[in-house]
């Protein structure tokens, strides 16, 4: 969030209503609501306390995210949402702004899937922290969801602001707390982190993005334009070093960010994504840093990686200036075949579109992809590229709130004035997008600080549904009603014994119609969150036929599936494929 240095794309925003008539006929955004919001009737009660006072400590505006995962193994999406704590020396919970709505001790919370159990439709959620045995003291900023030790049961990292927590799934309903024995508890101030087998030895790996290097004790006063007390820019604390953990296959992990050249930079991390961004087939890393160059760790297979951002184009604007990264998302949004990635800024920066030419050179494209101009006034957080109308390509959804406190808020007795709106951009098929009109919708029409959005199919009926975190604010759990009306087809990519997700593996989809789509399997992303593992293809109003896939799986092993039919999901367990090229 450099709130000294943001960008101004005037110019540009000129010539891309030119350039967005020049090129196919552009479609309609639909003007029917795309989302509900079924977060009360679901029973979703989660309300985040970020222990605010009144001092304007840095950590209590930045948190928190959540996580889609499927803990209990039952083929539905449960919820683990990350909670905040009071803040400051001898400050007391009575004394915070917003008191917290959650029975002490404040905590985590995960809440299970009870939809589909032959009552009804109906989705709804139940509170089970207690019984999970979910206790987290710490003041949580993010989660990433994986099965590090390969027993089938999905676990899950917490980063914090203080030391980060490992959280093992014993696969009874229950959690243990094995952050010690694992040796990953790292002290940074962490926001967002990435399970990766960045080796490709079958067992995940943790990369953790730690932020900059701030205490209670030294929060330093800063003041806004009109000179009134205001939250702090990153500049005026020291950015850390991120941290990568190998896992050794054995329930612990070491710390070889030396060894593998990540402790060379320091960043300030606020999201990381992995993926294979320069077509070999290996995972590589990007962090998005605040106000910053970004990092992209491009891995030489061996166990080192090189940054190679600025190379590729992806550490700085087409301006050459850093922005205040906040969010990142990485996908095929144009159907080429390569992972692109977008990324959120503060208001004035626009979030920022990097394209990708299929051997890891990115272009700034932000403007010619009509998305400066709807994003200059926003900032935004989490961010997740999705189909939501099925048509077959990627939309795209941002979550906003502020950073810095809005004046006219402040004028309006807002205690908490960084409430923004939050936005859905539709994909118009040729490398441009179109942000949907919502106006009249309560779900994109509502201001609150916006900050982590994981994505999954919560109802399991073949479109992407969003669970949206609210920092001092509910949690929301929004079901898609576009996509269900599109034809679609669903995999998850899995261990040989079909119970271990296989993260980073690289899925082709062929029709008879001659069209391919390009996905990634993955948790990462967005703004210190994780989503659904399976991945969702959507094929519009194609008349029926059959599919195949060709999937690369981490190791590099190809294999190839056909005759699958869409309106379902597909377990692709590997080795039972055809292995011929």
């Amino acid at each position: 969030m450099n709130h000294s240095s943001a960008r101004t794309k005037a110019y540009l925003l000129l010539i891309a209503p030119a350039i967005m008539a020049a090129s196919w006929a552009e479609r309609d955004a639909k003007a029917d609501a795309p989302f509900v919001d079924i977060t009360a009737e679901s029973g979703l009660d989660f309300v985040h306390f970020n222990g605010m006072s009144g001092e304007l400590y840095y950590a209590e505006m930045m948190g928190s995210g959540a996580a889609l995962f499927d803990y209990d193994n039952d083929g539905d999406l449960d919820i683990y949402l990350v909670q905040g704590a009071m803040l400051g020396p001898n400050k007391k919970i009575s004394e915070a702004t917003f008191a917290p709505e959650h029975d002490p001790p404040l905590t985590d919370r995960l809440y299970r899937n009870d939809s589909g159990d032959g009552e009804s439709d109906r989705v709804r959620f139940t509170d089970v922290t207690k019984e999970a045995g979910i206790l987290t003291s710490a003041y949580g900023m993010g989660v990433a969801a994986g099965d590090f030790d390969n027993d089938g049961h999905v676990d899950l990292y917490i980063s914090n602001f203080g030391p980060n927590q490992l959280l093992h799934n014993n696969g009874d309903g229950t959690f243990s707390d094995v952050t010690e024995a694992a040796g990953v508890g790292d002290s940074a101030w962490s926001v967002s982190s990435s399970f990766v087998d960045y080796d490709s030895d079958g067992l995940l790996d943790i990369y953790v993005g730690n932020y900059v290097d701030y205490t209670i004790a030294g929060n330093k006063p800063c003041r806004s334009t009109t000179s009134a007390r205001d939250y702090c820019s990153p500049k005026v604390y020291r950015p850390q070093n991120d941290t990568l953990y190998r896992n050794l296959g054995d329930g612990g992990f070491a710390d070889v960010s030396r060894m593998a050249g990540i402790h060379e930079v320091t960043g300030g991390a606020l999201g990381v994504v992995a993926a294979d961004f320069n077509g070999d087939l290996v995972i590589d890393i990007y962090v998005a840093n605040d106000g910053v160059p970004n990092q992209l760790w491009i891995n030489d297979g061996d166990g080192r990686f090189r940054d190679e951002a600025y190379l590729s184009g992806v550490a700085v604007n087409m301006d050459g200036a850093p922005e205040a990264s906040m969010g990142v998302a990485a996908a095929d949004f144009d159907g080429d075949g390569d992972m692109d990635l977008l990324m959120t800024h503060l208001a004035r920066e626009t979030s920022t579109l990097y394209v990708n030419d299929g051997s890891g050179w990115f272009e700034d494209r932000t403007a010619t992809a009509g998305l400066a101009g709807p994003s200059f006034a926003y900032t935004g957080f989490g961010t997740v590229w999705l189909d939501y109308d099925n048509d077959g390509w990627l939309d795209l959804f941002v979550a906003n709130g502020a950073v810095t406190r809005n004046q006219e808020l402040v004028d309006r007795g807002d205690p908490y004035p960084l409430g923004q709106a939050n936005q859905l951009f539709v994909n118009l098929g040729n490398a441009q997008f179109k942000l949907v009109d919502v106006a009249d919708d309560p779900v994109f029409r509502v201001t609150e600080v916006s900050r982590g959005v994981a994505s999954g199919d919560i109802d399991n009926d073949g479109d992407v549904d969003l669970l949206l975190t609210n920092n001092a604010g509910r949690a929301r759990l929004l079901l898609n009603q576009s996509g269900n009306q599109a034809r679609w087809i669903g995999f998850r990519l899995t261990d040989a014994g079909g119970l271990v997700d296989r993260l980073g593996a690289l899925v082709s989809l062929s029709d008879n119609h001659g069209m391919t789509q390009h996905a990634r399997t993955g948790t990462d992303g967005s703004y210190a969150s994780a989503s659904d593992p399976r991945l969702i293809f959507g094929l519009g109003q194609k008349e029926r036929g059959k599919y195949s896939v060709v999937v690369v799986w981490p190791d590099r092993q190809r294999e190839n599936w056909s005759g699958l039919d869409a309106g379902r999901y597909h377990t692709l367990r590997k080795g039972s494929g055809d292995s011929s090229e």
